[in-house]
This record gives C-alpha cells, structure tokens and sequence, in this order.
C-alpha cells in the first residue's frame, strides 16, 4: 500500500512542480511584466527551487557523445552489445578518421566497469567512464530498474547477477582474447564471487581485477549502512521495505525495495548537507550564479533519479553480505544456470592481480571492507596485489570528480597497462583488427562482435515464491529459498 501512497502523492505533485517551473520562467525573464516586479528574481528562484524538489527525476542518459584523446576529437556510439532481463551490457564505442589515433586505441585494452545495483542507476559512473575511454575499449552493466521489467521474466536473485557478470566477462573476452575488470561499490562481492567461480572450473579469468569502495569484509569499521543491517533482522527487511510494484507499471505485482524508499535513506544519511545544498542553489539562483547553480541541477538529476531493486536479490545481498559475511567465511554458494551449487573459493584465483581502492572519508564502505580481499586470494602473488587509500576522499570521489581524474585514474590505468603489456609480451593472441567501411570515421574495435540476446537462465522457483513475505518468516528464509530453487 504504501507504494501506491507515494505514486499518489507524486501524482498530485508533478502539475503543481510544472507549475512552479513556468512561473521561475515567468518571473525570471526581465522582459516579462512579471520580471520587472520588485523581488521578482527571488521570487524565481523560489519557484525553481519548489520545482527542484516537486519533479519527477528519470533515468539520464549518459550523454558521451565525443571525448578528447591526446588533442583529437574522437566520437562515441554507445550501444547495446547484450540484453538481458533485468541488465544491459554497454559499449562505448569509439571512431575516428585520424590514423594515428585509429591505431592507438586499437591497441588499448577492454574493460568491463561492473556498476552498483545499490539504489542508482549506472549513470551515477559516468565520469568514471568517460575519464577510461580516453586510455581504454569500455564497457558497464546497465542494471534494468525491476518496475519495468515484467513478471513474465521471472525473479532476480543474487545467484543471477553472478551469472550474468561471468557471461560479460566471456562475452568480452571472445572479442579481445581477454579483459580487465572494474568493480564499483556494491558490486565488488559478486564480481569476486564470480571470477572465483570461473577460476575454480579452470576458466580463463580477468587479467586485473579493481575493486573499489565495495564491502568484502562488512564487519570492518561498520558504517550507519552496515549498522542498519545488522541492527535489523532479515524479516525486518522483509516487511518494512518490500513492497509489490503498483499497476501503472510493466513490472506490476513485482515484489521490490523501491527506489523512492532508497532515496529517503540516502538523504537521511547527511540531511543537513543536502538542505544547505538546496538553500545554497536558491542563492545562487538569486545572485545569478548560473554556472554554480548547473552544476547542483547535474549533481541532483544523477542523485535524486534512482531505480527499484528485485526483493530476492536484495535480501539475499543484505543476508550474504552484511549479515552471515559469507564471503569471508568461506561459506558462499552460488547457483549456475544449470542448477548446480558452487561454492565460493576466493582462494582459487591466481592468474588475475588485484588493486583494491578505498577513500579514507568513505562513509557507505569503511576502512578496510575493500582491501580484505588481499586476505581472500591468497593464490595471487603477493607482487600481483596492490592496494590505495585516497587521502581526503568520500565514497563519491574514489570513482568520480578531482581526485578521481587526478589521483585513481592514473594508478588504475597504469596497473591495468602493466599487465596488458606482460600478457601480451608472453605470446598471448591480441586483438586482430576488423575492417570497416564507414567513409567518415573507422570503428576502434577489434574482432567483428556477434552479439546475441543471451538466453536467461531458467529457474524452478516455486509459485509461492512471488507471494508477500509472512511476518513470521525466520531470518533465514531467503537464502533456504536460493540454495533450493
């Protein structure tokens, strides 16, 4: 019910928040009668900011069209290489009609940017993927907001999105002979979970793995995030944040934690930064700071636009991750496609290196979450393992902003190149360059991708699993319910 609440309340505040924006445009062109009126640019910024809060965020598009590379101009498609159910495999595609620049980026190595499932939608790394094109053939998972994906789909688990990160990692690795792997946040425990899977079946893994800002080890300097899990029992999850998903939805009947519950703890955590951000926009407006003023509009449209998650992935993730720590215990299971229970061996890795980053003013993954991954892959050379702490930086600033630019990008991008040349250097297959016959611009790409809508892997989850949680549903539920699917 409550779901159905907040879209009848954001229903009836969308036309007043249309209306407060004619009347900033009213009041704030001095050509108008209304623009003369004495007060008339507060009385704008009153209405803007009125408007700022009353809207409707969606989803922003990434909005790469062109980067620069070394002083040339280079040209963006950003395409659609898989389609998935509840995720999209992105690729920035990069062009030029300059030969010499042509044949730099042929030769620069692919990455895959795992984003966070945790509320925002992928865009919130859209620095973090413009700053990588310049040196790098990019890709990132587009999670689906769970609303507008149907029933009809089935459910999402976190057995699913392990699944799907290992089908990208091949998926890439059949294009350019192998990858690089970068994990951002939330993601750094199933981008672990999944190569470990793939190096214990014998598989070909990343060459690097980055591991930024994620909780591999939740216990260590717990943050208000991992308090709020461990305060709270499972079936407190279960029936305080689940809701189903109303009808004016593809996704309707959908059991999912709502974006617009994510967001109300998001700004709960700091809500006297966020009023003085607000008020500090309305004085902007006022003095005619345009410029200041643009940049709060960038920084909420990316922040206050956030995405409903599957409830099954996201009490399984509360329970492994910040509640059993089953990663660092060593008793994470994972399911395949096929059916069959896995289990998690860290241990197991060791043709891939690792760089963890942690910010030392991180307030969502504390000190030391991230670099407890050295202590799990203990099959990794110790010459393989790096790790960075970010002096003066927030969770936000190890991946986005100044220090990312300044101070992350280049140890990445240098760690990442170092083990590009040493693979390339024992003989390993590099990619063989594809002809294209665009007159304007050449494709940067390697070999000819062939891309396929992956099959999604198929689930005997019992009809009752879909019905709402029952309050006396012991802790754990969840998980009974994901081994015995």
């Amino acid at each position: 019910m409550l779901y159905q609440l907040y879209e009848a309340q954001r229903s009836l505040i969308e036309p007043f928040a249309d209306l407060a924006e004619a009347a900033a445009k009213l009041y704030g062109n001095p050509h108008s009668m209304a623009g003369q009126l004495p007060m008339a640019h507060r009385v704008s910024a009153a209405y803007a900011l009125m408007h700022r809060l009353g809207k409707d965020y969606e989803k922003p598009e990434f909005g790469i069209r062109k980067i620069d590379v070394e002083g040339v101009e280079v040209a963006i498609d950003e395409r659609v290489e898989l389609d998935k159910p509840f995720c999209e495999l992105r690729r920035f595609k990069r062009f030029s009609d300059d030969p010499a620049t042509l044949d730099k980026l042929k030769g620069q190595p692919a990455v895959l940017i795992v984003a966070p499932l945790s509320g925002h939608y992928a865009t919130l790394l859209r620095d973090t993927v413009r700053t990588m094109l310049e040196g790098h053939k990019v890709y990132i998972t587009d999670w689906k907001n769970a609303r507008m994906v149907p029933l009809s789909e089935g459910e999402f688990h976190l057995d699913d999105y392990v699944n799907y990160v290992q089908e990208f990692i091949r998926y890439v690795q059949k294009t350019y002979g192998n990858c690089h792997i970068v994990s951002v946040c939330q993601p750094t425990v199933p981008v672990l979970a999944a190569i470990s899977l793939m190096a214990s079946r014998g598989e070909k893994t990343p060459l690097t793995m980055t591991m930024m800002g994620g909780p591999i080890d939740a216990r260590k300097s717990p943050t208000a995030v991992n308090n709020l899990a461990t305060t709270k029992s499972l079936e407190w999850f279960q029936n305080n944040v689940i809701f189903r998903v109303p009808p004016n939805y593809p996704g309707a009947g959908r059991r999912v934690y709502p974006g617009f519950l994510q967001h109300t703890g998001f700004i709960a955590m700091n809500p006297d930064r966020h009023a003085k951000s607000h008020y500090d926009f309305f004085k902007d407006l006022v003095k005619g700071d345009e410029s200041n003023a643009e940049s709060h509009r960038k920084f909420y449209d990316e922040y206050n636009a956030v995405l409903d998650m599957d409830a099954d992935y996201y009490l399984e993730t509360i329970q492994a991750v910040f509640q059993e720590f089953e990663l660092v215990k060593g008793t994470m299971e994972m399911r395949s496609p096929s059916g069959k229970l896995e289990p998690v061996r860290p241990q197991d890795i060791t043709a891939s290196a690792l760089l963890t980053i942690e910010g030392e003013l991180d307030d969502i993954s504390g000190s030391g979450q991230t670099k407890a991954a050295h202590d799990l892959c203990t099959g990794i050379d110790g010459r393989e393992q790096r790790h960075l702490e970010v002096k003066g930086a927030g969770h936000y600033g190890i991946f986005s902003g100044r220090r990312w630019r300044e101070v992350v990008y280049p140890q990445v991008k240098a760690f990442i190149a170092q083990h590009q040349d040493a693979e390339e250097k024992n003989g390993q297959p590099a990619p063989v360059a594809a002809s294209n016959s665009k007159p304007a611009a050449v494709a940067e790409n390697a070999a000819p991708a062939r891309v396929a809508r992956a099959q999604r892997a198929t689930r005997a989850a019992p009809a009752k699993s879909v019905q709402p949680a029952k309050s006396a549903a012991p802790a754990k539920t969840v998980a009974t319910r994901r081994k015995a699917a």
